[in-house]
């Protein structure tokens, strides 16, 4: 059974103009042990307002697994790695998670395991 996870665990989304970038931004979090695992979703359609006008453009969503005390961080780290000028990261608790896949997750996001 799913074991409660109270805000420990974090979901952060953003989104991205190319599967390069997208990708790019992925490998960095991942490698910087900053998120567990990214997924990549796309290419999708966004219709947003920009600048008081419609747009309609081609993006890629990143669904980020991370630790809820490293928000901070991956915020940080996207703005810095992405060309958006207002970049979107937001987040979601994660209420439940299996008990293995929670642990990953804290395992993959916290110290490196000395060999």
């Amino acid at each position: 059974m799913p074991s409660r996870t109270p805000h420990k665990l974090r979901l952060i989304f953003s989104t991205a103009s190319s599967a390069e970038q997208a990708a790019s931004i992925a490998r960095t979090l991942v490698s910087e042990r900053l998120a567990a695992c990214v997924n990549i979703v796309g290419p999708m359609r966004s219709i947003y307002r920009w600048r008081d006008a419609i747009e309609d453009a081609r993006e890629f969503l990143l669904i980020i697994k991370t630790r809820a005390t490293l928000y901070i961080k991956v915020e940080k780290r996207i703005r810095e790695l992405h060309t958006y000028g207002v970049t979107e990261v937001i987040s979601s608790n994660i209420d439940r998670a299996s008990p293995p896949y929670a642990k990953w997750m804290l395992e993959s996001t916290g110290p490196p395991r000395k060999k």
